[in-house]
């Protein structure tokens, strides 16, 4: 398992990506604990209306590099490291939850890179830590005895008790070798460093441009008081809301998704 350890950590510290498509760059960022895989049909949908799609791994996240350090700045870097590499400028870039936020902070940081901005779900404001239960699910998978996903989910369900939620976090399961389960997020320092996911926007970040906002209606991720917030760091926000969606509203309701993103980037 050390050499696995380390084979993740001297990977070159560049993002991973699925790209699809040929036309206008459009750059997704899942959430935490997520990867770019989560968005593979939308990204799928996009990508036939004249866009080339990147679905992208964050760090530590999904195929892409280890590291210890893990902030809204560093991800934000990265970002801007992979349009340097890919030659990608004039984006619509959408971000999802701790995506939306690594997105508001790249937009304000290089707004001359972003024509148009769309989070999902998320406000620019501080959220305390939530994961707890999630991220002591994780820690109690033993590797060395669970050989299944099946058996993986039986001990993840003493955690967290919605399916969608597991389904969603075992995802992150794969073969290391024949026979050896094993994450693909860099739990360790995840679980340490998760009070970055929470962090505002620095006070002073602004994107002048077009920017959407979108929320479920059964999320409590954007409320009533997040609206003078949004329009202080982004004055040209819109805020529309997913019927019938929780905070994976990209998942609950992709159709409705997909049209409020298209009508807002056509």
């Amino acid at each position: 398992m050390a050499s696995t350890l380390l084979s993740h950590q001297i990977r070159s510290m560049h993002l991973h990506s699925n790209i699809i498509g040929e036309g206008k760059p459009f750059i997704i960022l899942h959430g935490f604990l997520g990867m770019s895989d989560n968005w593979k049909t939308l990204g799928k949908q996009f990508s036939e209306q004249g866009f080339q799609l990147h679905l992208v791994d964050q760090r530590n996240h999904g195929r892409s590099f280890w590291s210890e350090a893990f902030n809204y700045e560093v991800l934000a870097n990265d970002l801007k490291n992979y349009c340097n590499e890919h030659n990608l400028t004039d984006i619509v870039l959408l971000g999802h939850s701790m995506g939306g936020k690594t997105a508001m902070a790249f937009a304000a940081e290089y707004p001359k890179l972003v024509s148009k901005l769309i989070v999902a779900d998320i406000s620019p404001r501080f959220y305390p830590v939530h994961h707890d239960s999630i991220l002591n699910g994780l820690s109690a998978l033993n590797f060395d005895e669970i050989q299944s996903r099946g058996e993986a989910d039986n001990v993840l369900s003493n955690y967290v008790s919605d399916v969608g939620t597991r389904m969603f976090l075992l995802k992150n399961l794969y073969w290391v070798e024949k026979g050896k389960l094993g994450l693909r997020i860099n739990l360790e320092v995840l679980k340490n460093e998760v009070g970055e996911v929470g962090e505002s926007l620095p006070s002073y970040a602004r994107f002048e441009k077009d920017t959407l906002f979108l929320r479920g209606d059964r999320s409590e991720y954007i409320g009533v008081g997040d609206e003078v917030i949004i329009k202080n760091h982004f004055p040209k926000a819109k805020i529309e809301t997913i019927s019938n969606a929780g905070h994976w509203l990209h998942a609950e309701n992709p159709q409705e998704f997909f049209d409020a993103v298209m009508k807002f980037i056509v």
